[in-house]
């Protein structure tokens, strides 16, 4: 059994996915399982995975396409590590942010660890942007912005159990705010150094902002079950610290 699963969901991500791979696969700690769970995809990105025959790799797919909370629900299922993590088939992890966030999460302290990330656009040697967070975050800060990068977060599921992701739009933002509920001192540990670098896609940039903005009300609103009056509150922190994010 693996100290570490890694979940990577995949959808039509033959261009992308191999360098994904791959940054999995170079990481200097070793007692991982990575876990690629295809959607059903239409092009040869299940040619692309079967390409590395690796004994810590495993290749699930699919029958129909289902959306990516649903397929990274059959990862976090298939997943049999003390601790799991996300990294997802576009994006790119440093070769020691396992060996890292392991090495904080064997103290006992915390049991969600996250760290800074870099973003690019095609080759994760030219940065875009530089993104980070507070050492310490808890729930309430969570509230306010989501500070934990899906692609770097890695959380003790044996102390907090399996957190399954929903069909809400911003679902790795929701599965975090129920973590932290679960774990330690509510709090989530980030290494204040980039160990991660996140593809910026059509679909994450400046078009999307007011379907994000609908999402993040509704998670509020809807997920939470938080007042009216409340929601503003959150809302507005929420506005002002994306605007901050984006500097």
């Amino acid at each position: 059994m693996e100290k570490v699963s890694v979940i990577m969901p995949a959808y039509n991500a033959a261009a992308f996915i191999e360098q994904s791979i791959l940054g999995v696969l170079q990481q200097k700690f070793t007692d991982y399982h990575l876990y690629v769970i295809d959607d059903a995809s239409s092009d040869n990105t299940e040619e692309v995975v079967r390409r590395y025959q690796h004994e810590r790799l495993t290749y699930i797919r699919n029958q129909r396409n289902q959306g990516v909370a649903e397929t990274r629900n059959v990862g976090i299922e298939a997943a049999n590590g003390d601790y799991l993590a996300f990294c997802d088939s576009d994006d790119v992890w440093h070769e020691n942010k396992l060996a890292r966030q392991v090495g904080i999460l064997q103290s006992g302290r915390y049991d969600v660890v996250c760290s800074h990330y870099y973003t690019f656009e095609d080759d994760p040697r030219q940065i875009k942007n530089y993104r980070g967070a507070e050492e310490l975050i808890g729930y309430q800060d969570m509230l306010k912005s989501n500070w934990i990068g899906n692609l770097t977060g890695i959380y003790n599921q044996r102390r907090t159990g399996k957190v399954y992701q929903q069909r809400i739009g911003h679902e790795d933002y929701a599965m975090w705010l129920a973590i932290l509920q679960n774990a330690r001192n509510r709090l989530a540990y980030c290494i204040p150094e980039p160990l991660a670098f996140y593809r910026l896609s059509a679909q994450s940039l400046s078009g999307n902002k007011v379907k994000a903005a609908d999402w993040q009300w509704k998670i509020y609103r809807d997920y939470l079950g938080l007042s009216y009056q409340k929601s503003c509150y959150l809302f507005f922190a929420y506005l002002f610290n994306a605007a901050i994010k984006r500097q």
